[in-house]
């Protein structure tokens, strides 16, 4: 099963040569990875950070009106990390392809922490490890 987070872009998000700028990518990918982590049925409660960012830019995507796909799905889940894959894209144009790795964290004690087992079975769904490799 895969996540589809409908990302919206704003003029802002555009750089002085027309297309939405490199940085802003992370922006929409942090917007992907809330709306997944924080529904209301499934909520990471106990927080987590992110560690490690890998992003292979495809192909140029400039403002329109129209949101932009942000398709992801889980390819790797450890004891105390999970990946989380994306594919930035419409029906026929891939613009980004990304992986971010995820550490829960218990905040009051300033540490990484463990996945929970609901945590792992609300991950397992989303689980596809076809595809995990961000270069092609």
């Amino acid at each position: 099963m895969r996540h589809i987070y409908r990302c919206p872009l704003r003029w802002a998000d555009m750089d002085a040569y027309g297309h939405v700028n490199n940085a802003i990518f992370l922006r929409y990918l942090e917007e992907a990875r809330i709306d997944f982590l924080t529904r209301p049925d499934k909520d990471f409660k106990q927080g987590s950070v992110v560690a490690r960012h890998e992003i292979d830019y495809k192909q140029q995507l400039v403002h329109r009106r129209e949101p932009v796909d942000i398709e992801l799905w889980v390819t790797e889940i450890k004891a105390a990390s999970f990946t989380i894959t994306y594919e930035v894209k419409d029906a026929d144009v891939l613009y980004v392809r990304a992986a971010t790795v995820v550490v829960p964290f218990d905040f009051e004690a300033q540490r990484p922490r463990r996945i929970t087992a609901e945590e792992r079975e609300f991950l397992m769904e989303y689980r596809d490890d076809k595809g995990g490799a961000v270069a092609a």
